[in-house]
């Protein structure tokens, strides 16, 4: 026990040289022969007296899960690492990195994630699916991602699962910002699909979405259709985000008609589009001289509270002022601020004069 003792005094300066103290030491007096301990040192202390000799992994997690402090769960979590026949689990990483990320203590969590990339404890789908989630969260830990899903295929034990997939898919998918972009990473699209077939996870709505979004990001839009189509191959329905995917892809494409197609389907089955995808098919639609078509999409958009902004009204009065139809293009405009509660007047005149300009072209 003394033993115990003096490795343990040992460890605690080393710990509380490392960091700054949450709270200071009150002065003590000259004449005292022992310093006084700070609060967050007797805290340490009192945790480490509470794990009785021959813990576990299991009594470390709950001794990690139970503070407030993130970096005393550290300190507890580097002490009981340096006992004898003692060495972290999965479950006591896993335990400490959720307590280091919510605590925005993100340098210490990558520590901790090159110690289990370097095999400092035994493989676990759940460990690996955080890793993943916090790497995707932090923009240039995006390629780290990679590396722990590569580790998790040579695993015999941690296969990726339907959540790697959503979370590797999820952050490809925000770096789809730009076209001549998209098509870089496409092809890890592509890949990581081929790979989750192969390997027998079944995908749901949400990642099969993702895959046609990629698509149809890139104006493949045969390839996004023919994923639409294998929905129901995996026992999922296609959503409101399935079929606006897919018609947005093909206005974008030049392909109107198949997109209209699409969008009455999706109306005949109730769902609502985004206002994004109204907004392309109105929009496509008057660039086409299609305006009963686009004036009919506008309207259920306005029945749907979904409102458009002045560049789809300017798209629609122009086109019908260039076309010679400038009576109903200011009769259109009329009805649309009575439908719209949100056109204020600022929108209202600035769409009128822009008329009024058109008509004396």
């Amino acid at each position: 026990m003394a033993l115990v003792t003096k490795r343990f005094s040992m460890f605690r300066s080393l710990i509380f040289t490392r960091r700054q103290p949450l709270f200071h030491a009150r002065p003590c007096s000259t004449t005292s022969t022992s310093p006084s301990k700070t609060p967050s040192e007797k805290q340490f202390e009192t945790w480490v007296h509470t794990l009785k000799p021959g813990f576990t992994p299991s009594d470390v997690a709950q001794a990690l899960q139970a503070q407030s402090d993130p970096d005393m769960a550290l300190d507890i979590f580097r002490w009981t690492s340096q006992q004898r026949n003692y060495s972290h689990t999965s479950l006591t990483y896993l335990t400490l990195i959720k307590q280091l990320i919510a605590g925005r203590r993100y340098r210490h969590a990558e520590t901790l994630l090159e110690e289990v990339l370097a095999g400092a404890c035994d493989a676990s789908l759940p460990l690996y699916n955080s890793l993943i989630r916090f790497c995707c969260g932090r923009k240039f830990l995006f390629n780290r991602s990679f590396d722990i899903y590569k580790k998790m295929l040579s695993s015999p034990d941690s296969k990726p699962n339907l959540e790697t997939y959503s979370l590797l898919f999820n952050s490809l998918l925000r770096r789809f910002n730009k076209l001549n972009v998209c098509y870089v990473y496409l092809h890890a699209v592509r890949s990581l699909t081929k790979q989750m077939k192969a390997s027998g996870v079944i995908p749901d709505t949400f990642v099969l979405n993702m895959i046609i979004k990629a698509y149809a990001k890139c104006l493949e839009v045969d390839e996004a259709i023919r994923v639409f189509r294998e929905m129901g191959l995996y026992g999922c329905e296609p959503n409101a985000y399935s079929y606006g995917y897919v018609a947005r892809g093909l206005c974008e494409k030049g392909r109107v008609e198949q997109g209209l197609g699409f969008y009455r389907e999706m109306r005949g089955k109730g769902l609502v589009p985004t206002t994004s995808t109204f907004v392309i098919l109105v929009c496509s639609l008057s660039m086409e001289r299609r305006f009963e078509d686009a004036i009919e999409v506008l309207f259920d958009m306005l029945g749907k509270h979904r409102s458009p902004d002045h560049l789809t009204y300017k798209t629609v009065l122009e086109g019908l002022c260039r076309e010679g139809r400038a009576d109903q293009a200011f009769e259109l405009l009329d009805e649309c601020k009575k439908r719209d509660g949100s056109m204020g007047e600022k929108m209202y005149k600035g769409l009128l004069n822009e008329l009024y300009l058109v008509c004396r072209e």
